[in-house]
């Protein structure tokens, strides 16, 4: 084994294996709530929704990654690698609609009475439900053309072009197809992202604005003890992360059905970039469920 693929292999092996304990940490700081007295907010169904995508992700690519990393060769029956690169496509796109969702639903339930919004704080249930249920619909729907392109190893022979994961092929779609496919992929994370930062944008806005109605009282206390700004700083810190990963992940997907030979890097880049927020994610929400189980309180 080349140092190099060793590095590799330790690489996702850590970054899965860290992801899967922060999101399963995640969920027991859920399970914990159900007996506390802490009222569940609306938006904790969200987190919920995005924590098992991001388990999925990280299982999904993660897992043969890794093996594939330090030659564990194994083959994998076609059901078995449609099934692989489908949900993780399907559970990708969830993540980024459910962080979206978060985004959208926690400006409203901090927005003043006076906003046009506060309409929406009434019954909060009645639009986050069926929000998340159009949110799997619709990636379910969009990523069923993957099906068609993923092929197991014994097809090999068979193929003249296609892309090698060492456990399933990836069958090179038609060059219409792939235009077709990679643009809506890539309008529905320019979508999910232009929602976020309008919303964290609003966010920011509005806590700016009640720290300064309030400044009067914590004059005397350090700007950092505020419990505004440190609100503020998470989220700015979550959607910065999400962007940063994101744009980058969809950068690489959109240009890899298009890199010719052996595109190596582009593939183990592509992983990586594709597991990182499902990894990280969970670290940036868990103090504040280690606290009081209620993200982002103010």
């Amino acid at each position: 084994m080349k140092s190099g693929d060793l590095a590799i292999g330790i690489f996702f092996l850590s970054q899965t294996a860290l992801g899967i304990l922060g999101n399963l940490a995640l969920l027991c700081c859920f399970l914990m709530s159900t007996f506390s007295v802490n009222r569940v907010r609306p938006t904790d169904v969200i987190v919920k929704h995005l924590t098992w995508a991001n388990i999925v992700v990280l299982l999904c690519k993660g897992i043969p990654n890794t093996m594939a990393a330090f030659d564990q060769t194994y083959s994998l029956d076609i059901i078995s690698c449609k099934l692989l690169f489908y949900f993780h496509r399907v559970a990708r796109g969830v993540s980024i609609g459910c962080t979206s969702l978060l985004s959208v639903f926690q400006a409203i339930t901090i927005s003043p009475h006076t906003s046009k919004w506060a309409q929406l704080k009434v019954r909060p249930h009645r639009i986050i439900g069926p929000s998340l249920g159009l949110c799997w619909a619709f990636y379910l729907f969009l990523n069923i053309v993957i099906i068609e392109g993923v092929t197991n190893m014994r097809n090999k022979g068979n193929l003249t072009e296609f892309r090698d994961f060492l456990y399933c092929l990836i069958i090179k779609l038609p060059k219409q197809t792939s235009i077709v496919l990679a643009i809506l992929l890539v309008a529905s994370d320019v979508m999910c992202l232009g929602l976020m930062i309008w919303a964290s944008g609003s966010m920011v806005l509005i806590l700016f604005k009640h720290k300064q109605r309030v400044q009067h009282i914590h004059r005397s206390l350090s700007s950092k003890s505020f419990p505004e700004t440190k609100a503020t700083q998470s989220i700015l810190i979550l959607v910065s992360s999400f962007v940063v990963l994101y744009v980058t992940s969809a950068t690489l997907t959109m240009y890899f059905p298009f890199q010719d030979g052996g595109g190596t890097w582009v593939a183990n880049a592509n992983v990586a970039m594709s597991a990182s927020f499902p990894a990280v994610c969970p670290f940036l929400l868990i103090r504040h469920y280690m606290s009081n189980f209620h993200p982002y309180s103010t």
